[in-house]
């Protein structure tokens, strides 16, 4: 079993949460990844977590704020929040749906030139452009 994150075993004993090999073994699926699919997830266990656990896993660092969801369609992806990674934004592929996070500066100016313009404090904010990949693209 990995070594747990200091940080998720603190923040799950402050909410009441016990520390498990799944809850350990999700997160740390999570860190450095790209957004992944429960599905994926479940391949990447190698069969150390049952469907049903990874369920509830997914579950209860949704509610905890853990993770967040990125909604392709009517299917959806996970990754660590902000609060466990570095904040940043999507390019979605609309054909493979590849999720490619992208950190950009001049957006972040411009979310807050945005907000401050119409006296909005805002506290959270996700943005995800939808498009084609480069391996997709119809002009290739």
């Amino acid at each position: 079993m990995p070594q747990p994150n200091p940080e998720l075993v603190s923040f799950l004993r402050e909410n009441g949460f016990s520390i498990t090999k799944q809850r350990i073994l999700v997160f740390e699926l999570l860190v450095n990844s790209e957004p992944l699919s429960v599905r994926e997830l479940y391949e990447l266990s190698k069969d150390s977590i049952d469907r049903a656990s990874l369920y509830r896993t997914i579950a209860v660092f949704e509610q905890l704020g853990i993770i967040q969801r990125i909604n392709i369609g009517w299917k959806y992806k996970v990754e660590l929040s902000d609060s466990f990674a570095e904040h940043h934004h999507h390019l979605t592929c609309v054909s493979c749906h590849k999720v490619i996070p992208i950190n950009e500066a001049e957006l972040e100016s411009f979310i807050s030139l945005v907000a401050s313009s119409h006296g909005f404090m805002p506290i959270e904010h996700q943005v995800e452009i939808q498009g084609y990949c480069q391996h997709c693209s119809p002009e290739k």
